[in-house]
């Protein structure tokens, strides 16, 4: 079928592919690295994608007949100036929901870190306590994989291998980052003998993190399944773990409140700091999302 092509520079790939895949109700027939390719029938139109392209962003690229398929179309395209690519990322319309979807918790993780983070410190500071300060901290390392996530879906970086590959990397240098501060903080607690005062704020607190975060982390990583995104899994192994730290240091406050056993959140977190190791390596490796 002949087809008019229209080429368009784009400023916000994902945003674009995202909205004329709706618009057309399908997903594109090609889809790389700042480059996505619509082939419609009714009307007769291929329309491309770019992104950088060979102008200002937003202004066209190339409007005329489309050019013959060729044997080359499945490596390279053609575009004015250079161009690279280091191999097809095969997507979806369903992908791209997934990815969305993803990219939203990502959202909604960071913006629920804040709050417990900033709560978790403050009640610290307040009842004097260690380990509540460093479930606290904790916060702001999770919050790196949730930004990692977030990055690793947008813009051009939809459909690259490179990116999903280099966020693999990040979201495990997290876990090794989490991993040591636990097991300091639990060490210190045990050895020094810290007796930290009841905190109300710090036990409804780790309370509600223990259930609003499971579902995120179990949503993530079923996500980073389908998707093939080991970032996307360990960032929601991360909420997991945030979930036991959590549970440790509520079973802690209320142990040290109820019974005096102060030392109990202490050898737990010990436990959940050996377990960052693991997954941080099973991160590293690309094998969060279980496959």
């Amino acid at each position: 079928m002949s087809r008019v092509q229209l080429s368009v520079n784009v400023s916000d790939f994902d945003a674009a592919v995202a909205f004329y895949s709706r618009l057309f109700g399908t997903a594109p027939a090609k889809l790389r690295p700042g480059y996505a390719n619509f082939a419609i029938d009714d009307p007769p139109l291929k329309l491309v994608l770019n992104s950088p392209g060979n102008g200002p962003r937003g202004t066209i690229n190339h409007l005329g007949p489309a050019r013959p398929a060729t044997a080359d179309d499945g490596r390279e395209f053609a575009c004015a100036g250079q161009c690279e690519f280091t191999g097809p990322v095969a997507v979806s319309a369903e992908w791209l929901r997934l990815a969305r979807l993803a990219r939203r918790l990502s959202w909604l993780t960071l913006a629920w870190m804040g709050i417990e983070g900033g709560v978790a410190i403050g009640a610290a500071i307040a009842a004097g306590s260690v380990a509540l300060l460093g479930f606290g901290l904790d916060s702001g390392i999770e919050a790196i994989a949730s930004v990692i996530v977030i990055w690793r879906f947008t813009g051009t970086r939809l459909a690259s291998a490179t990116s999903e590959r280099r966020a693999q990397q990040l979201v495990a240098v997290s876990f090794f980052l989490l991993a040591p501060y636990i097991a300091v903080e639990a060490i210190h607690a045990l050895v020094v003998g810290d007796r930290a005062e009841t905190s109300i704020v710090g036990l409804v607190l780790t309370a509600g993190t223990a259930v609003l975060e499971p579902a995120l982390g179990v949503a993530k990583r079923r996500i980073g399944a389908r998707l093939g995104s080991s970032a996307t899994a360990g960032e929601g192994t991360q909420n997991l773990l945030c979930t036991y730290l959590a549970m440790a240091v509520f079973a802690g406050l209320a142990a040290n409140a109820v019974l005096g056993a102060w030392w109990l959140d202490g050898l737990v977190a010990l436990g959940i700091a050996g377990w960052a190791v693991a997954e941080g390596w099973r991160a590293w490796a690309g094998r969060s999302c279980g496959c």
